[in-house]
């Protein structure tokens, strides 16, 4: 029975009379379930009668709203399902029962526009404008945030594709003995032929709290890898491409470069916008606009918003790089997003598609490439149901191997959509090419440069391959010969050693160590090793903690001879263990003698007790604490690969040294703190950050003081100070700053004919300060000599132009060096150029 307004005014009093009945149709109640899989649904608006707001938003699948006035009409609407419209009669008031089909989903499509843009006096006066101001006011948050309790599954599925592939290509000998691949080979979106060459599917629960306390967990449940599976140095590229990104946010990271986001609030300062239709996207009505940037040559995207026009949220987004993106390796980028969103304030990720073309030397349109496409799927959102505490904790399981094995009809189930025939092919095909002889010398070819090291035989590898040669003043040439044990990439175990030989001195060096990690969960892992060897002290001031990997003493390309070389017989036990993820305990047991390498050349002799000495005994106990935030890693065994993104790494450490301990000479303290970090500093580009500060609280000689890193080298060594000589800086107390800023060419593109090459700036400065007391200069017999940054802060600045090179192959990175004061010493170097190789994108 329908009721209308003005029959129920002109009947109030047969309503009233009539209780029972009255009662029956201001109250209803039901339940509301998917259509598809009857499961029970919430976040469900209810409409009553006419009202243009909803009167209850469903927590549950059962619902009960009540109105002041009769309920003749009832609407339900939920993102992303087909709204319904129910009557209400006395008889079905009650156990209501609703079924909501799911809206079809349909890609977002391009639209293709015309060329030409309207005018407009000023920005006002662009609708577009007006829809992107109320997008900017009512800024969304991820809805995670607002929930005391949530959970959801991820589906990822990472894949790449050899592209533009050609009957010429296919015919290159490279490929004799391997061309049943090519019969894997279908066409992609644009019509060109691509090949599936490594194809990686994750199912990934989550699972977060935010009330009392905040806490989150993210488990990889399941994991299928067909490709190259196997090698470390794609895996660890295949984590170092791709970032999460918010659309909301005004600097996008991709590559750790910052993009301009078209829905950030400064959007308007980087693009046009135009207003092109009102559409339906998945069952809502959306503005669709259109922008691009007001600059082809600036690190920005091209593409299509989709706002809601009710609430001004963004359900989804396109966005494409210009042609004339200045990113190494990289020919195109690509996004699509879809949110969803439950209300007025927040957000849910629904899909999210990145696809990267990367070629390693051209950019030009057609090139052989790698298609890089990643997918995520977010489903099964639920909030605020209690969770086991259980949950958030690590489980040892969860880092075996087995933990992640699923038979295929769990991937059947796991996945939202099918594969594809090419991608169905690509498991096929990688098994029958890694029995190819020929293949497998090519892959290990490529594993023996990304890792610098040789697998001579199983379990064992050569290297480090290009530590074979050095020299330096005091051995003349050198050569260094070494190997690790190697079963794979999650190894509980490792032992490497090396030995060395300067023709110079006929001198035999070595070093060996061995550590072994106990289990996965918290990495709790021993070690001990012992090295004799000429090293060069005082190159970094929070250094390693490896016994085989001493800092190089070879100065064959450099400004000067290093004289000040020490000989160094070091023996070292350890233990760490990670209590809270990437938090890192450490202690370190070091005994160790040291003395100048060459007393004519570099003199380290020390007073002590009245007594000249020559060689310094010490025992010291070193305490770490290790933190990563934010890190990811590759694997989960004894030797990890840390992927690129914007994590700092955070050090404390404190180190009591122990006299009379196997003969030691000191008791001393020393503190230690380091900071690094890069931050984005949307289109400005990327600032890296280095901070380090540290105290010796004792008198100690020389070779147990803080030396103020120098680099001789014509080499780019992070967080030396160029222009410094060895030891020319000794401090009891410290304090060093790096400052290092990438324009990412924004200052060059405004530059006729130099923005053509694609060059990037560099700008930096570096800055040091320290104290040295009397005592620690009277404690040496060269004391004299030294000194610390105490009258003023000692300081270099500079800039550098980085990605020389030509098509996509931009690796070369040169550095204009200037020393700001101290300029009254001998023999300094006041201006100097460093060159180098930078890897990067």
């Amino acid at each position: 029975m329908m009721l209308n307004n003005n029959f129920k005014h002109k009947y109030l009093f047969f309503f009233l009379f009539f209780t029972g009945f009255v009662y029956a149709q201001n109250k209803a109640s039901g339940k509301i379930v998917d259509e598809k899989n009857n499961k029970e649904l919430s976040k469900v608006d209810i409409f009553i009668n006419n009202d243009k707001t909803p009167s209850l938003t469903t927590t549950s699948g059962n619902f009960m709203v009540q109105s002041d006035s009769i309920i003749y009409k009832l609407k339900f609407s939920r993102k992303n399902y087909t709204s319904e419209t129910l009557d209400v009669t006395p008889e079905n008031a009650e156990n209501i029962f609703v079924q909501l089909s799911q809206a079809q989903v349909s890609n977002i499509q391009e639209i293709v526009l015309n060329s030409g843009k309207p005018k407009y006096k000023s920005k006002k006066e662009n609708p577009a404008y007006a829809i992107m101001q109320k997008v900017w006011d009512r800024k969304r948050n991820n809805g995670l945030e607002k929930f005391d309790t949530y959970s959801y599954k991820e589906y990822e599925k990472t894949e790449f594709d050899l592209n533009n592939i050609d009957s010429a290509f296919m015919k290159k000998k490279i490929f004799k003995k391997m061309d049943f691949i090519f019969d894997y080979a279908d066409s992609t979106a644009s019509g060109r032929l691509g090949l599936p060459i490594f194809l990686n599917e994750a199912v990934y629960e989550n699972y977060g709290k935010n009330n009392p306390e905040k806490d989150s967990k993210r488990t990889l449940v399941a994991q299928k890898t067909s490709g190259f599976q196997d090698n470390q140095v794609i895996t660890v590229s295949a984590k170092n491409l791709y970032r999460d990104i918010n659309i909301y946010d005004n600097t996008l990271n991709y590559f750790d470069i910052g993009f301009q986001s078209p829905a950030g609030s400064d959007g308007f300062a980087t693009y046009d916008y135009s207003l092109v239709d009102t559409i339906d996207i998945r069952g809502e009505k959306a503005f669709h606009i259109r922008y691009q940037p007001k600059r082809k040559d600036i690190l920005a995207f091209q593409g299509n918003l989709y706002i809601d026009t009710d609430t001004y949220a963004v359900i989804g987004a396109t966005l494409k790089s210009t042609q004339k993106i200045n990113v190494n390796f990289v020919n195109s980028v690509s996004t699509q997003l879809e949110y969803d969103n439950p209300d007025e304030t927040t957000f849910l990720p629904k899909k999210l598609v990145t696809e990267f073309e990367i070629s390693p030397f051209s950019k030009k349109k057609g090139s052989k490439s790698i298609i890089a496409k990643r997918s995520v799927d977010y489903s099964d959102y639920q909030f605020n149901k209690p969770l086991d505490p259980k949950v958030f904790k690590r489980k040892e399981e969860e880092y075996e191997d087995k933990f992640i094995e699923k038979d295929e009809a769990y991937w059947t189930k796991a996945r939202p959509d099918t594969l594809s025939k090419s991608e169905q092919g690509v498991y096929k095909m990688l098994d029958q090419l890694q029995q190819t002889p020929k293949f497998n010398r090519m892959v290990k070819l490529f594993e023996t440069l990304g890792s610098r090291h040789y697998n001579a035989f199983k379990g064992f590898d050569f290297g480090p391959i290009f530590s074979i040669y050095g020299r330096n003043k005091v051995e003349g040439d050198r050569i260094r010969l070494g190997g690790r044990t190697y079963f794979g990439l999650n190894d509980m175990w490792r032992a490497q050693f090396y030995t060395a030989y300067g023709f110079k001195d006929q001198q035999i060096k070595y070093g060996i160590e061995a550590r072994y990690m106990f289990n996965k969960l918290n990495r709790f892992m021993v070690g001990a090793g012992t090295s004799r060897d000429i090293v060069q002290l005082g190159g970094a001031l929070t250094s390693g903690d490896g016994v085989t990997t001493n800092q190089s003493a070879s100065t064959f390309f450099a400004r000067g001879e290093n004289n000040s070389l020490s000989s160094v017989n070091q023996t070292k036990i350890f233990a760490a263990i990670e209590p809270w993820k990437n938090i890192q305990l450490r202690v370190d047991g070091v005994m160790q003698s040291i003395k100048s390498a060459n007393l004519e050349l570099f003199n380290l002799m020390y007073y002590k007790d009245g007594n000249l000495r020559q060689t310094v005994n010490d025992s010291h106990v070193t305490f770490s604490i290790i933190a990563k935030p934010g890190a990811k890693f590759s694997q989960t065994g004894i030797d990890r690969y840390q992927a690129r993104n914007l994590a700092p790494t955070i050090v404390l450490r404190y180190t009591r040294g122990i006299q009379g301990l196997f003969n030691a000479d000191f008791n001393y303290d020393k503190v230690q703190f380091m900071f690094s970090k890069p931050f984005l500093l949307g289109t400005l580009g990327k600032t890296v950050v280095n901070f380090e500060a540290g105290k010796n609280f004792n008198t100690v000689p020389l070779a147990l003081q803080n030396i103020i890193p120098a680099n001789l080298s014509y080499g780019l060594v992070p967080n030396t100070f160029a222009q410094l000589n060895y030891y020319e800086f000794v401090a009891d107390a410290y304090t060093t700053l790096n400052i290092e800023h990438h324009f990412n060419g924004k200052i060059l593109s405004y530059i006729p004919l130099i923005k053509k090459l694609k060059l990037r700036e560099v700008a930096f400065i570096r800055g040091a300060y320290g104290t040295l007391s009397d005592a620690s200069k009277a404690i040496n017999v060269e004391g004299f000599k030294y000194s610390a940054p105490s009258d003023h802060i000692y300081y270099e600045y500079g800039f550098g132009i980085e990605n020389i090179g030509i098509g996509n192959l931009r690796l070369f990175r040169v550095d204009f060096n200037w020393r700001g004061n101290y300029l009254d010493r001998p023999d300094i170097s006041k201006f100097g150029v460093k060159a180098g190789i930078q890897v990067g994108f």
